[in-house]
């Protein structure tokens, strides 16, 4: 820290300190939303068709997918990052609120008509991911074609709950595998260009 002087005086003022760097929160972030998204993915594809295994979501939605996601977008609001910030927070926020959804709202509902509430918690998602979808055009191709597939995941698994349709929400399941191994794509790329100090694996951002 250096000192500097008033105009005109023989004062001199101390200098504010540089903010200190913190690391990019963006692989956390991607990290937690990917590894959950994958094992929820394995089920709504019908991989795995025990039902009762899907237990195994819950403590990954609120501890991995839902709190480290929260935690790496309060960084990116640090960072300046607005669209880090909301997209991790509100990410996040999705995973928690689906694991209060399934451990303790759904099995309330009348069995007649869960469907429609399942289906309008995902289509609000799905409206959401289409204009961030769209605000990544101007950001980088790996975004882009994460949140490109997310959406499409969530149009699926959307239009599979409202029509009572196997075949549709298996077809959400599998986009959510792909929209996983891209956003796992991007997380590897951020830890390892960081780490490396260098940029070996591309992310092809968009000129602005």
């Amino acid at each position: 820290m250096t000192d500097t002087q008033t105009p005109g005086t023989d004062e001199r003022i101390p200098a504010s300190p540089a903010a200190p760097q913190i690391a990019d929160p963006g692989p956390l972030g991607l990290a937690a939303f990917a590894l959950t998204t994958f094992v929820l993915s394995v089920f709504n594809a019908g991989l795995i068709k025990d039902g009762s295994l899907e237990a195994v979501v819950l403590p990954l939605a609120l501890f991995y997918g839902g709190i480290a996601q929260v935690l790496a977008g309060m960084w990116e609001f640090r960072k300046n990052n607005t669209f880090g910030a909301v997209a991790f927070v509100s990410y996040g926020s999705f995973w928690l609120s689906f694991a209060a959804y399934v451990e303790f709202i759904a099995p309330k509902l009348p069995a007649a008509h869960a469907y429609q509430a399942t289906g309008l918690f995902l289509l609000a998602w799905t409206i959401f991911t289409v204009y961030m979808t769209i605000i990544t055009i101007r950001i980088n191709g790996v975004l882009f074609a994460v949140f490109t597939v997310l959406s499409v995941t969530f149009a699926l698994l959307a239009a599979g709950a409202l029509g009572q349709n196997a075949g549709v929400s298996h077809a959400g399941g599998w986009a959510g595998l792909i929209t996983a191994l891209l956003a796992w794509y991007g997380s590897f790329a951020g830890v390892a260009n960081a780490t490396w100090k260098n940029k070996t694996l591309p992310t092809w951002p968009f000129a602005g």
